[in-house]
């Protein structure tokens, strides 16, 4: 699904919430003009009631132009807070869907793609650029504004005739076109703001990864320098952006002075008294008025462009998922000719840099494989589903990644149906039961960024642990035993034999410990040289 297909079908299923912002704001725009052309009126024609003398002015109706006043003000305020209300909803109720459609198209694009995205830049995917996107769907119900304000504002005209009317139409057409005519020329002042906006995200994401690092090098100020620059741009971008709002603001200022103007003297030049002209003039520049939702969103149109293109981009990207099944619940595996037996336990080998674990990733369908290098049961693993992977292999990589939340949380990304009893067993095979039961809120121990409240052997030994809550027939453990010291390296290992011994799960080892390469009866040495 495109991003353009996704929007259609979030405007579906927000229509009543966009029939309402638009008939609200239909609405605020005929009231405004009504109001202000009724006020016009009322206000000159009392002043000549009252230069009448005493006897015109008691004679003069004060009571029913000041109802329709005070109901029309009452109207507008009431319409403009159902406008953005009932905007705002459909906004929020379509971004809410947006967001997981598109990290589901991020996880379904190519593994390099999707790997290459970094944390920063997805953040301003999932957030900055699709915030952007919410100005589509509250700037909606603008058009309607427009067409009501046209037909409430050419009635009341009217009344000072034909050529004052002609001549507001024709001056909201031409702001219209001016307004379309700049935002085109202009429109790279926006993407501008929308790339610059993602580089600065970048940058202090990636920065911020390595503040460790940067405090014990003394890199800060280098690291501050490189984060101003980034906001130097953008500052830029969004000074340049202001240019463009201010010119489409002008244009706005000018064309309702204009309008006014015209109406006014058309309108006293057909013959048409004061509080007639005066009417006109004011319901003239409360049509142009009721534009300024247009232009202002014609002014934002290069910042919601290049939103959409970079949304685009990851929509496009996604890959569509191969489904071939499995015929066996314990599959052969096949890696570069070698037959791996369900149960066998083998240490993939081969010099640093080889590639072992980059394989162990393409097994994983993180990376593109080679067809033919790998496969399940004689189907190469290229068309296999993600799905299937993932209940053949379990895998704790050789970074111990860890999200922020407790440590149920971490332990049940490999099984949210996971019990206690299976967390316990898998965190004791892990040799980390002790730790957690000793914690003061247990399996509800909340974990900051990565782990950050584990030490570095802990963290790994909760992937560990991660790994043996998935049911799966193969365990890929890529550098299991490293940060560990000897002791609990030597509990890691005999409670892993333990467990396949138990379990009957095969075992794809990448290690250099020679403790945890003695639990594997073969070695496959890795034929082709990958990226790690």
């Amino acid at each position: 699904m495109t991003l353009s297909d996704l929007l259609a079908r979030e405007r579906r299923a927000e229509r009543r919430r966009l029939r309402q912002a638009a008939t609200c704001a239909a609405l605020v725009a005929a009231a405004s003009i009504l109001l202000l052309g009724l006020s016009g009126w009322f206000i000159t024609a009392a002043a000549i009631a009252g230069a009448g003398g005493i006897a015109v002015a008691q004679a003069f109706n004060f009571m029913l132009p000041s109802a329709g006043i005070r109901l029309l003000a009452i109207v507008r305020t009431g319409a403009r807070y159902g406008e953005r209300l009932a905007g705002h909803a459909a906004a929020f109720g379509a971004l809410a869907r947006l967001r997981p459609a598109l990290f589901r198209a991020i996880a379904a694009a190519p593994p390099d793609r999707a790997l290459a995205l970094g944390r920063g830049e997805a953040t301003a995917r999932l957030i900055g650029d699709v915030d952007a996107i919410e100005l589509r769907f509250v700037r909606l119900s603008g058009p309607w504004g427009v067409g009501a304000a046209i037909v409430s504002g050419t009635a009341l005209i009217l009344l000072a005739g034909w050529a004052a009317a002609l001549a507001t139409l024709t001056c909201l057409g031409g702001a219209l076109s001016l307004g379309l005519l700049l935002a085109h020329r202009l429109e790279a002042q926006g993407r501008r703001v929308q790339r610059a906006t993602g580089l600065l995200r970048e940058e202090v994401a990636m920065l911020a990864e390595a503040a460790a690092e940067l405090r014990c090098y003394g890199l800060e100020d280098r690291a501050a320098a490189r984060i101003d620059a980034a906001g130097d741009i953008l500052a830029a971008a969004h000074i340049a952006q202001a240019g463009v709002a201010v010119r489409i603001e002008l244009l706005h200022a000018a064309t309702i002075g204009l309008a006014s103007a015209l109406a006014l003297t058309l309108a006293t030049a057909t013959g048409a008294g004061a509080p007639i002209a005066a009417l006109a003039a004011l319901a003239a520049a409360m049509t142009i008025d009721a534009a300024a939702p247009v232009l202002r969103a014609l002014a934002e149109r290069g910042r919601l462009r290049e939103a959409e293109t970079r949304l685009e981009d990851i929509f496009a990207a996604a890959a569509p998922l191969p489904v071939a099944p499995l015929q066996t619940p314990d599959p052969t595996l096949t890696i570069d000719g070698g037959t791996v037996s369900p149960g066998d336990r083998i240490a993939l080998t081969g010099v640093s840099g080889i590639g072992k674990t980059t394989l162990v990733e393409m097994l994983l369908g993180l990376r593109p494989i080679a067809r033919g290098r790998a496969m399940l049961d004689g189907i190469d693993i290229a068309d296999l589903a993600p799905a299937t992977l993932r209940a053949t292999f379990a895998w704790a990589p050789q970074d111990a990644a860890l999200i922020a939340g407790t440590i149920r949380d971490n332990l049940m990304l490999a099984d949210p149906a996971a019990d206690d009893a299976r967390l316990w067993s898998a965190l004791a095979d892990a040799a980390l039961d002790d730790v957690v039961r000793a914690l003061p809120q247990g399996f509800d121990t909340w974990l900051d960024d990565d782990g950050a409240r584990l030490s570095g052997g802990e963290r790994r030994r909760l992937s560990l642990a991660r790994a043996y809550v998935a049911h799966a027939s193969w365990l890929l453990l890529d550098e299991p035993g490293e940060g560990l010291d000897a002791a609990t390296l030597a509990r890691v290992v005999a409670r892993l034999g333990a467990r396949i011994a138990r379990t009957g799960q095969g075992l794809i080892l990448v290690s250099h410990r020679p403790a945890l390469l003695a639990l594997c009866t073969r070695r496959l040495a890795i034929r082709q040289a990958g990226a790690r």
